[in-house]
């Protein structure tokens, strides 16, 4: 039997076995009590992490999926829209306004960097915008946006819809949507749920809804109006992604026996580590430590190191995966991610890989180099 793969990517994650055990599990009538008593638990279960007393709508789909249901239900054609993007995940939820028809502008936030509450209230304030959209935990640069700061900022100085991907964080990382007073917030399964991918999750404020009842943008996989009735009477609109609710029905007791404020801990705990590890050898890290994200860290690749081959080591030599980066960062970092289901030796494991194949590609690492331990 082959070695797993130590996946130390941000997304999919790794799943506990019970809970890829009971994705296998029969199919049944998506029209039926059985699934009616499936949507109940996970709609109650999921509810709380989003910090909200609205219901919490069930889609199959992607991440993206879940940011297109998040815009075409809120927005109209010609909708000003200030997009804060501090990399790529920020640059899509903005091409997807677009798309659609959307007047965006985008910020010029250097990637890397997080948004400032400072800087979004001036930003907000320099047109009559409509809506703001924007990335809590942006996985592309391993850095973590200050949402409640931002929306207080915000509130404080202009009254536009606030739309937030929380694809990344939610789950994983604190978010209070209500008491925040967001406007639309939306996750998806293969992040921090401890589930496979295909199921995307949305919650709309009350003045999400009122949006909604006059929003013109097309829709009709993603009309969360529909996907709300059907919900109500226990059933989703199209045929469900049934293997991804089994596995999230499963991975649920697990969070909640667990409780968010010890998972948020948790999750901190090994970015941390992580963090850490990465400086004893020697490595720069791309956003500061004060924005970092405790689900994905961004490492920066050494002069004199082609990434992309210490990747390859690692995944041959190793059987460790880690994420490069993405649009212009492709070949200066990698990203490794530390959300979901998480196991100590494999993280001490993907980091005496890390050392052992940037040693084979010439690199030294600091002097004296110890890799902590994660409770170190």
């Amino acid at each position: 039997m082959s070695t797993p793969t130590n996946l130390r990517i941000p997304g999919p994650t790794p799943c506990p076995p019970d809970v890829l055990q009971a994705a296998a599990g029969e199919m049944i009538n998506h029209r039926g009590p059985e699934f009616a008593e499936l949507l109940d638990r996970l709609t109650v279960g999921i509810q709380p992490f989003f910090g909200t007393d609205q219901e919490v709508l069930i889609i199959s789909a992607s991440g993206t999926g879940a940011m297109e249901a998040a815009i075409v239900n809120t927005l109209s054609p010609h909708d000003k829209v200030l997009c804060i993007t501090v990399g790529s995940f920020g640059d899509r939820f903005g091409t997807i306004a677009e798309r659609y028809g959307a007047d965006v502008t985008r910020s010029d936030i250097e990637w890397g960097d997080a948004a400032t509450p400072e800087l979004v209230a001036e930003l907000i304030q320099q047109d009559d915008y409509d809506a703001l959209l924007i990335t809590h935990n942006e996985t592309s640069t391993g850095v973590t946006n200050p949402i409640g700061e931002i929306a207080r900022a915000v509130r404080a100085v202009a009254d536009p819809l606030i739309i937030v991907d929380a694809v990344s964080s939610l789950g994983s990382i604190e978010m209070r949507m209500d008491d925040w007073g967001l406007d639309a917030v939306v996750t998806a399964s293969q992040k921090g749920w401890l589930s496979p991918p295909g199921i995307a999750m949305a919650a709309l404020s009350e003045r999400g809804w009122a949006a909604a009842e006059t929003s013109t943008m097309p829709s009709f996989y993603f009309d969360l109006s529909t996907h709300k009735d059907y919900a109500d009477r226990g059933q989703p609109p199209w045929t469900p992604a049934l293997p991804t609710l089994y596995a999230m029905d499963a991975a649920i007791p697990l969070l909640a026996a667990e409780g968010p404020e010890a998972i948020f801990a948790r999750h901190h705990r090994f970015a941390s580590w992580t963090r850490a590890a990465a400086k004893s050898l020697g490595l720069e890290l791309l956003a500061e430590d004060r924005y970092a994200s405790d689900t994905v860290t961004a490492v920066q690749v050494p002069d004199g190191i082609t990434g992309p081959t210490v990747s390859r080591r690692l995944r041959e030599e190793h059987n460790v995966v880690i994420a490069g980066g993405q649009g212009k960062l492709a070949p200066s970092i990698w990203r490794i991610g530390h959300l979901g289901y998480l196991d100590e030796s494999e993280f001490t494991a993907c980091f005496a890989a890390l050392q052992q194949a940037l040693v084979a590609e010439g690199f030294s690492p600091a002097e004296g180099a110890v890799i902590p331990g994660i409770d170190d």
